[in-house]
Parts: C-alpha cells; sequence; structure tokens
C-alpha cells in the first residue's frame, strides 16, 4: 500500500471520527465551574447598590434593584439546548428560585442573559422589591440534553440583601438623596441628653459598616426566629429590633443598668459608640452585654436599622413622661398636707428619654400614617408580653389617634401628657387641685442632616402648646385612656411659681443654685406657705433619695413679682448623685386669702466637665500620630479608679486605658498614639469611667490624609 493509500485511509476515518466526538461533546453534562458576584467594595455590584462601604467582600445588595454576576460552564453555554435556574436559600427556609427570562418584570425573582464570552455567560438578576432581608445561599441548576446538575453551596457566593431606600417601590423608600446620606450612610452622629434648658449633647459612633458589624446584625435578627416571609416588612423588623436590642424575654444584646454600680460590666456613660457592644453580643453567642441606659439602646438601634437598610436618627424627648396606668396623664399624688406619697406615684416624667425613629410605609394604618415611624428599645413596658415599642406612627401621635397601632398610647402620654396633682380628702378619695398642660414633650431634638447642628423636631409629634388642634389631640387620646373624664374641670391660677437655673447652670462639685419667681397677678396681697423638698432622682424621673427639705413664707403685694434664690450646698448632694447628676425641687403649697393651691416640680442636672482632645502632628493614613486627652476633676475630692475609653472610626479601635487616681480639683493629660486607616474627616471619641464622676466625654475632628 502506498503512503497515499494510507493517507487517505487515515483521513476517511478521521471523518468519520469528528462527528462521533462532536455527539460526545453535546451529550457532556453542562456543569459551573465558577460563579463571579462581582462583589468587591469597587465592583459594580457593591458601587450601584451603595454597600460599597460594607467592611469584608461578600456580595451585599439592596433589593428591587438588578445585580449582575458572570457564570463560566465546563462548555458553552447553548440557549436553544440548555436551560439555567438560580436558587437562593435563607437559612432552613425554602428555596427561592429565580428562572431565566427574556424581559425583566421588575415585581419578581428573574434573571435575563446579557451577555456570552467563550464558556461564560453574564446574568443581570432582579429581586423583588418586597423581598425578605438576609442572607442567601446561592446555587445554580443548569439543565442539558444528558441530564441536571447542581452547583455545590460555597459560603463565598452567598448573598446578603438590604432594605432599599432608593427604590420608589421598596416599603422604607426615601425622597432626598441628602436624608439617604445622613439616615442610612452616615455612620457616626449625635445624641442629645440633659434637660430642656441644659441641653448636652455627645458624638457616637454608630459604625455601621465596620468590620463584623453587619454580621452581628444579622446575628441579632436571625435569633429572632421571624417567618422570613415576614422580613421583607420593615414594620415587623423594626418590632423585632425593638424587643432584641434589650435583653428581657429573649437574651437580646444590652442589659439595662441604672444603679449606679456596674462593676460586672461597662457604665453605660462609658459608651462611645455600638461597635464594642454589638461585636460582644456576637462573638459571645448571645450573651447580652452590660450595661446601657437609654441612649445607648437608641444608638444600637440606629446601627442595627441603618445597617439592614432602613433610615433611622435617634430622637432625644426632654420631659419625657412614663405613664403606668394608661390614663394618657401624669398623676402626682399629695396628703392631706400636700406632702407627695410616694408609694402611689408610680407615673415619671424622665429628664430625658432616647428613642429612634425609622421611616417606612404604613400599608397597615389609614392613610397619612406613613414616614417616621417611633421605635424604642429601652425596657420600660411590655408591648404584646414583650419588651419592645413601636413602630408608633408619629403623626398618629401628633393627632393623638391612640387607637392604632403600636404603642401609640404609651408614646402619646411620652410627649403630650398633661401632669395632674391629686389631693387625698378626709374620704380618702382624691380630688384634682392642679393640671400642668405645658410640662411634657419638650425640645425634641435630633441631629440635623448633613451637619451636628440640632434640630427641634417638636411640632412633629404635636401642635403649638395650647392651640386648638392640640387639646383636641389631648382630648381624643384622652377619651381612649383610664381615666377620661380628667379634662372636664379647670383651676384658676392669680399666684404663679417658676423656677430657673442661673446662667448655664450649676456646676457638679458646687452649691446649686436656682431663682424662684412668684407672680401675683391679682390687684390684692398675697402670702403663702410652701414646702419645698430637693430629691436625686434617676433621669428617668424615679426618686432615689431626698437630700433637702425646708418651709418658705411668701409674701407678695398686688401686682409684684419677687425672686428669690434657692441653695443646695455641695455637701448635702454629695455622694447620692446617678450617672445624669438629675435632681428635683418640688414645691408645695397653699395661698392663704384664697386658698389656691401652689404645687410645681422642676428638674435640672449639674454640669460636668469635658475631655478635651488634642491632635498633635499631622494625620496620615499608616502614619502613627498622638492625641493629648486633658482632663480638669471639678470635685473637691479625689476620683478612684479613673479609666478612658478612646475610639474612632477610622483612627484608633476601641480602647481602653486605666489612670488611677486624680487628685481633688487636679488636671491630668494623658497621650495615645494611634495609626489611622481611612482617609477624610474622622473624630476621636474619649469618654471617662469611675465611680465617683458620670457623663464626662470629649470629641476632636481629625482630618487623615492619603500617603
Amino acid at each position: 500500500m502506498s503512503a497515499g493509500t494510507v493517507g487517505s485511509g487515515m483521513t476517511d476515518a478521521g471523518r468519520e471520527n469528528p462527528p462521533a466526538a462532536a455527539h460526545e461533546i453535546t451529550e457532556r453534562l453542562l456543569s459551573v465551574c465558577t460563579i463571579d458576584l462581582l462583589k468587591s467594595n469597587k465592583g459594580v455590584n457593591r458601587q450601584e447598590h451603595h454597600t460599597d462601604r460594607y467592611y469584608g467582600d461578600q456580595l451585599i445588595i439592596r433589593r428591587g434593584q438588578t445585580f449582575q454576576m458572570w457564570i463560566e460552564f465546563s462548555q458553552p453555554f447553548n440557549s436553544k439546548k440548555n436551560k439555567l435556574q438560580l436558587q437562593l436559600k435563607r437559612g432552613p427556609n425554602p428555596k427561592v428560585t429565580v428562572p431565566v427570562v427574556d424581559d425583566f418584570h421588575n415585581i419578581s425573582w428573574e434573571a435575563k442573559i446579557t451577555e456570552k464570552k467563550d464558556n461564560k455567560i453574564k446574568l443581570s438578576v432582579n429581586s423583588p422589591p418586597t423581598a425578605a432581608i438576609g442572607r442567601y445561599q446561592l446555587t445554580v441548576v443548569t439543565q442539558s440534553p444528558s441530564g441536571n446538575t447542581t452547583s455545590p453551596p460555597n459560603p463565598d457566593n452567598d448573598i446578603i440583601i438590604l432594605f432599599n431606600p432608593w427604590c420608589e417601590d421598596d416599603a422604607v423608600y426615601m425622597v432626598g438623596e441628602e436624608e439617604r446620606n445622613e439616615y442610612v450612610l452616615n455612620d457616626i452622629g449625635r445624641i442629645y441628653y440633659g434637660t430642656d434648658l441644659q441641653i448636652g449633647v455627645r458624638t457616637w459612633n454608630f459604625g455601621q459598616f465596620a468590620d463584623g458589624i453587619l454580621a452581628a446584625c444579622l446575628f441579632v435578627l436571625e435569633r429572632s426566629r421571624t417567618p422570613a416571609s415576614d422580613l421583607g416588612n420593615p414594620v415587623i423588623v423594626g418590632r423585632v429590633v425593638s424587643a432584641l436590642v434589650n435583653a428581657p424575654d429573649d437574651n437580646g444584646v444590652l442589659v439595662g443598668g441604672w444603679s449606679g454600680d456596674y462593676s460586672d460590666g461597662t457604665s453605660p456613660t462609658s459608651w462611645s459608640g455600638s461597635l464594642e457592644i454589638l461585636k460582644q453580643y456576637h462573638k459571645s453567642g448571645g450573651t447580652p452585654v452590660k450595661y446601657g441606659q437609654c441612649w445607648v439602646f437608641s444608638g444600637v438601634t440606629t446601627t442595627v436599622l441603618r445597617c439592614l437598610g432602613i433610615p433611622t436618627r435617634s430622637i432625644t424627648n426632654f420631659s419625657s413622661a412614663h405613664d403606668t396606668d394608661v390614663s394618657m396623664t401624669i398623676d402626682v399624688y399629695l396628703d392631706e398636707n400636700l406632702k407627695p406619697i410616694k408609694e402611689l406615684n408610680a407615673d415619671s416624667i424622665w429628664n430625658f428619654h432616647v428613642w429612634n425613629e425609622a421611616w417606612m410605609s404604613r400599608p397597615d394604618l389609614p392613610a397619612g400614617m406613613g414616614g417616621w415611624q417611633v421605635v424604642d428599645a429601652t425596657p420600660q413596658e411590655a408591648s404584646q408580653g414583650t419588651y419592645r415599642c413601636g413602630p408608633t406612627s408619629v403623626e398618629a401621635v401628633r393627632n393623638g389617634q391612640v387607637y392604632l397601632k403600636y404603642d401609640t398610647p404609651f408614646v402619646f402620654a411620652e410627649v403630650n401628657s398633661s401632669k395632674i396633682y391629686w389631693q387625698k380628702k378626709a374620704d380618702g378619695t382624691f380630688s384634682k387641685i392642679k393640671c400642668e398642660t405645658n410640662l411634657v414633650g419638650r425640645s425634641i431634638s435630633t441631629k440635623a442632616v448633613g451637619s451636628d447642628s440640632r434640630v427641634d423636631i417638636t411640632h412633629t409629634y404635636k401642635y403649638p402648646e395650647g392651640s386648638e388642634e392640640e387639646r383636641n389631640a389631648v382630648e381624643t387620646a384622652s377619651r381612649y385612656g383610664s381615666k377620661p373624664d380628667t379634662y372636664s374641670t379647670s383651676v384658676a391660677d392669680d399666684v404663679t411659681i417658676e423656677i430657673a437655673t442661673k446662667g448655664e447652670g450649676p456646676k457638679m462639685g458646687e452649691d446649686a443654685k436656682l431663682s424662684i419667681t412668684f407672680k401675683n397677678t391679682s390687684s390684692a396681697p398675697r402670702s403663702a406657705s410652701l414646702y419645698s423638698e430637693a430629691s436625686v432622682i434617676f433621669y428617668t424621673g424615679v426618686h432615689k433619695a431626698t437630700v433637702k427639705k425646708d418651709h418658705m413664707q411668701v409674701e407678695l403685694k398686688a401686682n409684684e413679682v419677687k425672686t428669690l434664690e434657692w441653695i443646695l450646698p455641695y455637701q448635702e448632694y454629695r455622694g447620692q448623685l446617678m450617672d445624669q447628676a438629675a435632681l428635683m425641687l418640688t414645691l408645695s403649697g397653699r395661698v392663704s386669702q384664697t386658698n389656691q393651691i401652689l404645687v410645681t416640680q422642676y428638674n435640672f442636672r449639674l454640669r460636668t466637665p469635658n475631655i478635651i482632645i488634642t491632635p498633635v502632628g499631622s494625620a496620615v493614613v499608616g502614619k502613627e500620630m498622638e492625641a493629648k486627652l486633658t482632663f480638669n476633676n471639678p470635685l473637691p475630692h479625689g476620683l478612684k479608679n479613673v479609666k478612658f475609653r478612646i475610639e474612632g472610626l477610622g483612627l484608633q479601635s476601641a480602647r481602653e486605658i486605666v489612670y488611677g487616681d486624680v487628685a481633688s480639683l487636679a488636671t491630668v493629660t494623658v497621650t495615645v498614639k494611634f495609626v489611622p486607616t481611612l482617609a477624610g474627616p474622622r473624630k476621636l471619641l474619649a469618654s471617662l469611667d469611675c465611680q465617683q464622676l458620670k457623663q464626662v466625654h470629649g470629641v476632636a475632628n481629625v482630618v487623615v490624609k492619603n500617603k
């Protein structure tokens, strides 16, 4: 046989073999080799979904918006012979099937092929704006003539889905870009405290994008065991978070502590942010962190809800009422001699209370009730058997519509209840002797959009005090309370009392001086005998100790205004003060000529010093720098076991510095060194922790440059 013949034979054989090889290729199973979720912080998905600031390399997206992914197969994808679908599984819940379609309908899970390249295809995937939030496990199912395959689960391919304030069809949609930047993307804020006449402010690290915080927030959410079908509803998520940020009932994040002894944990005034708290809770597997008070509960709630994608802000209500009997009034009971009956006075007025507002629609309520909703995680009263509060429509509160869910009567009383004084009669019953309508719900405050200024939002909770609309709201609310006839009578006044602090108010370590102004509006002289009592109170309004009792006789000429000075020496309140350095002066008595009852209460706080933080040198990413912390002890006695805590996003993780004792009236300086990790404007926070002095903190602005 010649060479050519041999070659011809080989060629013939070759002509028969290729069809067989092609058949073998088409019959091979189509399987997934790799999945690229384009999940880096600078990738298209994280940028378009406003999730590029979250720490880590997971795919974090917002619902109601498309995201992109590449899938590489074992062979080219042939849409005529091969079929494809995605499966997403959230915990133990049934899988969500995502079909591949030709065109999006934008109301359901669906995907479409937008590009092909060799063995790869690019998918654009759409999620519905009602999708449950949380972590999803992704697998890819392929179908080919020779059989089906499913890619194995891989944690690297997990997808985290959040609420989407940028999506018009999402229940948390917020119109303004500046508002979204503030209430979703801002990771540092301001929380107000004190009294409405002495408003203090502290900076708080929300840190919702920091390392480990998203995982911690999802851990909190998963502990609720809420059905996945409910986790697409921000109303339910807000209610779940308000319950799980506090420890009662469900071993939530924070243990409330108001005792003054925090030796087995951290003092509430020492926290400067939410990061340590949430990380500690997550790392421990769900052991509640000690301790928190209202501003700490609020700060953590802001972190969790912003992290999950719900626009949220911290709100401070000054002279915040705590109504215990659903009367929508704050009741003070006095005996026959006009002295307080402490065992009956369960209602209280907190100097301030901090809660949250979360932005969402309320399809479960009448039209117009969407927008800001009160969510309060401080454990005060049980709601449907669990310590939680809200979401409560702020608009419903404003109009006295206390019959609308959730917890509207309680929130209404906090901001717009009247303070009613009742005197015990000889037969054991009580008669109303005075009604103060303008005492509760003062200077309701929050941080401004885009700046560190304070904004007064009292008008969003109630109409102008005394206006017809405001009184209608109060009377509407009271009709649904336990004392519906409270406002059927009125009390005439011709002598009034006004108590005020002088200047910025008394300082810690000094005598507390107040002015008491009596005004006689009648054309006849008046004389009054008054009983005064000074008490140390928790900022919640709960009585701790009486530190001074006295009597005073006041003589007023016709139409006279007289101002007296009242002094509480430092030695009389030393050692009795709690975290917020709060005191209350009660005056009660009677005008002898008219038998008019005079009674009033005035809360005030003692101002504490700030920690002065002075950055030293230039701030550059990766370069060590210093800051000096300067603190002056205002007390005429020493402080024991002083600790400083310092932290700053992109500057320094939370760090405790044990200093030791500080002498009476001494000034101390502590130098700290740290290495900035993020460029841009940053804030360095410091706080002081010791048993004898609380609520001492400071903040400094640091502008960090790139290398």
